[in-house]
């Protein structure tokens, strides 16, 4: 009871914005409803009339009149049903604004352990069943509600005895929708899980559909799409025998008490306690209900779906960012960063990991240094670049930018200042100038070239057949890796911004290319303060500094020079360098 309370309230608060147009919908249904309880009643009247003194002018006077109320009440009835399904259709464009906006807060280790295909169902298949919640559901439920508050008076009016008999059957209705309630929501919550897992595996397959076809996996990921879509089968199979039970038992439930009219009304007729006007008018009323009645196992349904559809909907809204702005967060304009970066016993463990990440590092980094860092794979690099963002959720007091306690300043001015390129570099579906300037989007064309210059792809995109306007496909697919890494290294140094972090976002470029993007940067003007993580240890070796990381601790720290005259694991990585250059 408390769950379904919860939810309802969840709906108020979705139909909350909309309220006027929700009023004035159902408003009309008022309208409509009321018109419906007057029409059969001039029926009654005029059959009563024009069985006692027959009269075409009065045949044509309740004739007109009853056309008149019928397209009224049309009239009406689109009006409400044009201001339901658009509140429908509003709410469902809010909700997946607010979903959209939600997930852009939330840190990247939420992706990692929700997939993109369960998120896109949601936000898509989801909010489209609350849309058809409280659109239809919500206007057949107002309709059963006034069919049932304004027809009931009016039937009992003409014969109460006959009224309740024929609206006895009516309690097992609700008996059997309770009994089916649970089975329902069950059902609909497993065809919402099995389509989540279906569009989990197309959205993977279309995504790696070159490596499926080079290791000549299609019959594999058929196999799999059969399976999962044959699952997905047997649970709307089952949804749909659920529902073909419930439903044809609910109408024929709502038609026995049209039956029961018939039986006894004729001899209430015989008798004289009614006329015959009143017998039509109680067979219009019973009509009138049996169709909302019906109705409801659909509402019902939908609201099944709806809830369901609500529950994993506001799964994805309660989650609270784990890394997000303090109260009293502090301003740090980009013009007055200098480019300092500290660390002291920076400490950081990923949820389930026994030993730290990050093993209390510690070090300081001048404006306008180059710092190379080097080590085995997981050994910690790419956490301590993930952490000088945030895009870590590390304690406070541990990191620094220019003095300030990253973890105090404003989560868009520390971004702001901080250019991330990421060793797996995603460019979006439009043009090679659109991608470089992602984080610019006004630079003009000589900002976009001379960004492309310093990463050293300028040249290879003027042989492309559209130059700058190349479209480089779904995730940069028509470009190699290499020309993806310096594209997304374009894109970071068109912003400008004081820190560079490269996070191995060389690794599919040459010793000689790497060496050179680097004396780039080095050049500078003004020169940023660079953190460079790399395998590559002869572009490393350019670097003003070297920290050399083990186990989540940096373990030796220097230049190259000092670091090759120390006995460690530095000189160990320099001479395996060394020794595979020389095997190539």
């Amino acid at each position: 009871m408390a769950r379904s309370r919860g939810q309802l309230q969840k709906l108020g608060s979705y139909l909350r914005p909309h309220w006027r147009s929700a009023t004035l919908g159902v408003l009309a249904l008022l309208v409509v409803n009321s018109i419906g309880i007057y029409i059969p009643l001039q029926i009654r009247n005029a059959i009563d009339k024009l069985s006692v003194t027959f009269s075409v002018n009065e045949i044509l006077l309740y004739a007109l009149l009853i056309l008149i109320l019928a397209s009224i009440m049309w009239a009406m009835r689109m009006v409400s049903r044009i201001l339901l399904f658009g509140v429908g259709r509003q709410v469902e464009f809010d909700l997946k604004q607010k979903i959209f906006n939600h997930l852009l807060k939330l840190e990247p280790a939420y992706f990692a352990a929700n997939t993109v295909g369960d998120l896109i169902n949601r936000a898509t298949s989801d909010v489209d069943n609350i849309r058809r919640l409280l659109g239809f559901a919500v206007l057949s439920l107002a309709n059963t509600i006034f069919a049932y508050a304004l027809t009931l008076p009016a039937m009992m009016a003409i014969d109460a005895r006959l009224s309740l008999m024929a609206l006895s059957v009516y309690p097992f209705m609700l008996i059997l929708v309770s009994l089916f309630s649970n089975r329902l929501r069950s059902q609909q919550l497993t065809v919402q899980e099995e389509l989540s897992t279906l569009s989990e595996l197309v959205q993977e397959d279309m995504s790696g559909i070159a490596l499926i076809k080079i290791y000549a996996q299609e019959e594999n990921e058929r196999r799999a799409f059969r399976e999962y879509n044959r699952s997905l089968l047997g649970a709307n199979l089952k949804l749909a025998l659920t529902r073909n039970i419930l439903f044809p038992i609910l109408q024929g439930i709502a038609y026995g008490s049209a039956l029961i009219l018939l039986w006894f009304g004729g001899g209430s007729i015989a008798r004289g306690e009614i006329t015959v006007g009143d017998f039509i008018a109680l067979l219009i009323f019973v009509e009138r209900l049996a169709f909302p009645t019906a109705l409801l196992g659909f509402t019902i349904t939908a609201y099944q779906r709806g809830e369901v559809s609500i529950d994993r909907i506001e799964a994805i809204l309660s989650v609270e960012p784990k890394i997000q702005d303090a109260k009293d967060a502090i301003p740090l304009p980009v013009a007055q960063v200098r480019g300092k970066l500290s660390a002291k016993d920076l400490t950081f463990h990923y949820p389930g990991s026994v030993q730290p990440n990050l093993d209390r590092i510690n070090f300081a980094i001048s404006p306008g240094e180059t710092v190379a860092i080097v080590g085995a794979i997981g050994s910690g690099k790419s956490t301590l670049a993930n952490a000088i963002p945030r895009l870590l959720d590390i304690d406070s007091d541990q990191l620094f930018l220019d003095g300030y306690d990253i973890t105090d300043l404003r989560l868009e001015d520390l971004r702001g200042a901080i250019a991330y390129v990421p060793q797996e570099s995603f460019l979006f579906s439009t043009t090679i100038r659109n991608n470089i300037r992602y984080g610019q989007p006004m630079a003009e064309q000589d900002e976009v070239e001379l960004a492309a210059k310093i990463a050293q792809i300028h040249g290879e995109i003027l042989n492309f057949p559209q130059h700058y306007d190349t479209i480089v496909g779904e995730r940069g697919i028509t470009l190699s890796g290499g020309q993806r890494q310096r594209t997304a290294l374009a894109r970071a140094l068109l912003v400008d911004s004081p820190i560079l972090i490269l996070d191995d976002a060389l690794s599919s470029v040459d010793n000689q290319t790497a060496t050179r993007i680097l004396k780039n940067l080095s050049e500078g003007t003004v020169r940023k303060t660079v953190v460079f993580i790399s395998h590559q240890l002869s572009a490393a070796a350019m670097a003003d500094r070297i920290f050399v990381m083990d186990q989540g601790r940096i373990v030796q720290m220097g230049t190259h020079g000092e670091l090759l005259d120390q006995a460690g694991l530095y000189r160990s990585l320099w001479d395996q360098n060394k020794l595979e250059e020389a095997l190539q």
